[in-house]
């Protein structure tokens, strides 16, 4: 195994094991439901916001590890961002995880290049984006998103 990979398998386990922001915000000003009816695999994402500015972001999920993985990273990387720059960091994301032939990860998505490698395994990508899916659900002001 090489040392990238054992790295990026204990930043992924990290984030299963110590999820951050896995919680509600109370009088959140954005609010979305996010299933996947194929693995059963469900979100709430929770937005609080300051202007144009995403001032907390939290989940709450039933759902698998790299689902987990991804919402708490996810979360991280949105807080303290504007709306624009996490629908761009959105659409980076889906691209890495979604296309064959996604550019490499930029240094600038700091853990959130670490779930690229779920590229590799076509059966596990929308565990991977349903959070962000979500996200984007609720930055728009929908209640809900299905995967």
């Amino acid at each position: 195994m090489s040392e990238s990979s054992a790295l990026y398998d204990e930043v992924i386990l990290d984030h299963i094991k110590n999820a951050r922001n896995y919680r509600t915000i109370e009088h959140a000003d954005r609010q979305a439901e996010g299933v996947n009816p194929l693995c059963g695999d469900s979100f709430t994402v929770y937005v609080k916001l300051d202007g144009d500015t995403i001032r907390d972001a939290a989940f709450q999920c039933s759902c698998c590890g790299i689902s987990m993985a991804s919402a708490s990273v996810m979360t991280e990387a949105v807080r303290g961002q504007t709306i624009q720059r996490a629908r761009a960091l959105y659409q980076h994301f889906v691209r890495l995880v979604s296309e064959e032939d996604a550019p490499q990860p930029a240094d600038d998505l700091g853990e959130l290049a670490v779930l690229g490698v779920v590229r590799d395994f076509p059966s596990r990508r929308n565990c991977a984006v349903l959070a962000w899916h979500t996200l984007a659900a609720a930055l728009d002001g929908r209640a809900q998103t299905i995967i």
